[in-house]
Formats: C-alpha cells, sequence, structure tokens
C-alpha cells in the first residue's frame, strides 16, 4: 500500500509583541472534517496559535494543525473511511474499540500517511487534549510535545466514545472521550491568559443537543464507571450552557467563534468519502469567508 509523506508547511513567524491566541477545537467524529477545512485554511493563510486545545476529533484531526500538514487528515480519512481496517462494526465485535487501535492509531500514521513529528517538534505552539477520567468523571487537560506514540495514545484517550471504546489506561487513569466532560473548552483557555480566543465548532449555531435516547444501554454497558453514566445522562443541559455562555462571550467580544454555516449531521462511521470532501468544503467555506474578520480579531 502507498507510503505518503507530506512534511508541515514553514512554522509561521510570529512578530514581537503580538497578541498571543488562544485556539479551541471541538470534537465531533467526521464532523471533525469541518475542523480540518477551517485549519488548513488558516495554514494556507499563515494563521497559527500560541496555544490549542483539542476534545476527541478536535484533537485526531487538529493535531495536523501543530504538525502544519494541510490536507492530511481530508486525505487519510477518504483513503481509509470505506476500510474496515480504519473502523466499523468489525472492530468494535473483535476489539470493544469502534476505531482500531492497531490500524488507525498505530500503522496509519507511521506507515501509511505518516505523522510529521519533526514539524510538531518545532513548532511552539502548545497542543493540549482533553479526555476523562472514566472512574471520576472530571476532565484531564495533557500537553502533546513530541508527536511520539505516547502523544498518539492520549489523542486515541480524548477519541474515545463511551460505549464505542475501551478506556485508554494512561498515568494510572482510565481514560474515555473529553467531550464527555469538557465539550468545548473555551473556559479552560480563557483561565490560560491568552489575550485571544478563538473556537471553532462542529455544530452549527441553530443546534440544541437533545438527551440521549440510547441512556438504557448505555446504563448497563458503562456499568463499571457509574460516574461516565452520570455525565452522559446530564450531557444535553452542559453542553447547551455551554455553548449559550460561548455566544454571549462572542457578543461581547471576548472570544472569535467559527462555526458551520449549515448543519453538519454525520453517522459515527462514514463510509463514502464524497460525504467528508462535502463537510470539508463547508469549513473551508466558512474559514474563507471570516478570514478578514479573524485577522482584524486577531490584530
Amino acid at each position: 500500500m502507498e507510503r505518503v509523506y507530506t512534511p508541515g508547511l514553514p512554522v509561521p513567524t510570529v512578530p514581537a509583541g503580538a497578541p498571543t491566541v488562544g485556539v479551541v477545537l471541538e470534537g465531533g467524529g467526521f464532523r471533525g472534517m469541518y475542523t480540518s477545512g477551517v485549519t488548513d485554511v488558516w495554514m494556507e493563510n499563515g494563521i497559527t496559535a500560541t496555544a490549542t486545545v483539542g476534545v476527541s476529533a478536535g484533537t485526531t484531526f487538529g493535531c495536523n494543525f501543530k504538525s502544519l500538514q494541510a490536507g492530511r487528515a481530508l486525505r487519510y480519512n477518504k483513503r481509509f473511511c470505506g476500510d474496515p481496517r480504519y473502523a466499523g462494526l468489525k472492530n468494535l465485535l473483535t476489539t470493544g474499540d469502534l476505531f482500531s487501535k492497531d490500524f488507525a492509531y498505530g500503522r496509519l500514521p507511521w506507515e501509511f500517511d505518516v505523522f510529521d513529528t519533526a514539524t510538531f517538534q518545532a513548532n511552539p505552539m502548545r497542543f493540549t487534549v482533553v479526555a476523562t477520567d472514566a472512574n471520576t468523571g472530571e476532565p484531564v487537560y495533557h500537553d502533546l510535545d513530541r508527536g511520539g506514540k505516547e502523544d498518539i495514545e492520549w489523542i486515541r484517550a480524548s477519541a474515545s466514545i463511551p460505549a464505542l471504546s475501551r478506556p485508554v489506561r494512561l498515568e494510572g487513569r482510565e481514560l474515555l472521550d473529553g467531550g464527555t466532560s469538557d465539550s468545548i473548552p473555551y473556559a479552560w483557555m480563557l483561565d490560560q491568559g491568552y489575550d485571544r480566543c478563538v473556537v471553532v465548532l462542529t455544530q452549527d449555531a441553530a443546534y440544541r443537543k437533545e438527551p440521549n435516547n440510547l441512556m438504557p444501554a448505555i446504563r448497563v454497558l458503562l456499568r463499571r464507571y457509574p460516574a461516565m453514566v452520570e455525565l452522559l445522562a446530564n450531557r444535553h443541559e452542559r453542553y447547551n450552557r455551554q455553548r449559550e455562555k460561548l455566544f454571549e462571550l462572542e457578543r461581547a467580544g471576548k472570544v472569535f467563534v467559527v462555526c458551520p454555516s449549515e448543519p453538519v449531521r454525520v453517522p459515527a462511521v462514514v463510509r463514502d468519502p464524497e460525504v467528508l470532501d462535502r463537510i470539508y468544503a463547508i469549513g473551508r467555506r466558512d474559514a474563507e469567508r471570516t478570514l478578514d474578520a479573524l485577522r482584524a480579531y486577531l490584530a
């Protein structure tokens, strides 16, 4: 199978005295192709950040924002979305993980579409992932700076969907999807003290999360993790409040928000590359449309 390696773009030069910038990338499974479209346009136009925090897909695809590999996330997802080794029911039934640990997080970034660890390390951008401690229900924020196999394990932990993934064991914790405990970690980013905060959402402005109708099954599947069950049962309420507060901050000029200009709906596993192209194109279009306003905000 063809091995692809695209080295990262040159690390952007940040003028002395420029405002510090924190970027927040929401998760959302394959809706993350929207985020990839946004960050690819930013990379192509020299937009960077002092720090980025990603959740779930915001981490799996957003790591390319630090390695400066524009186009990589779209390319490998289109190439492998129909491959049962990448994700699917067979993986779930045989390993306990919807997305394959051995292929999606093992062979793919080192053999088939190589992750540029050299650029990831050279880029001074701070890159933080959010996972959830499955036993306490608390969010865990962890900085990645090497881009090696341990960092990829942290990325996998951040994106491990409850009930569709096994907990990832790191540093004495059992970790699952960060979106369960902190879906849009802008409050954490604001607490870091950066001058500007830019948030990329993967749901349109009118979206409201509804209660999870799979809770009866989730209570059985996650019976060993009551804190996770409680988080999932109330997640829609916390998520909607989080977005309401975010848009209040946007109206006050305290954050800059990029979100889909139209609804983005996808299943947990996408097999059609054209679906990924469509979501990615919406992200690119929205990034290009807001580019001048973003530059003004960052000035």
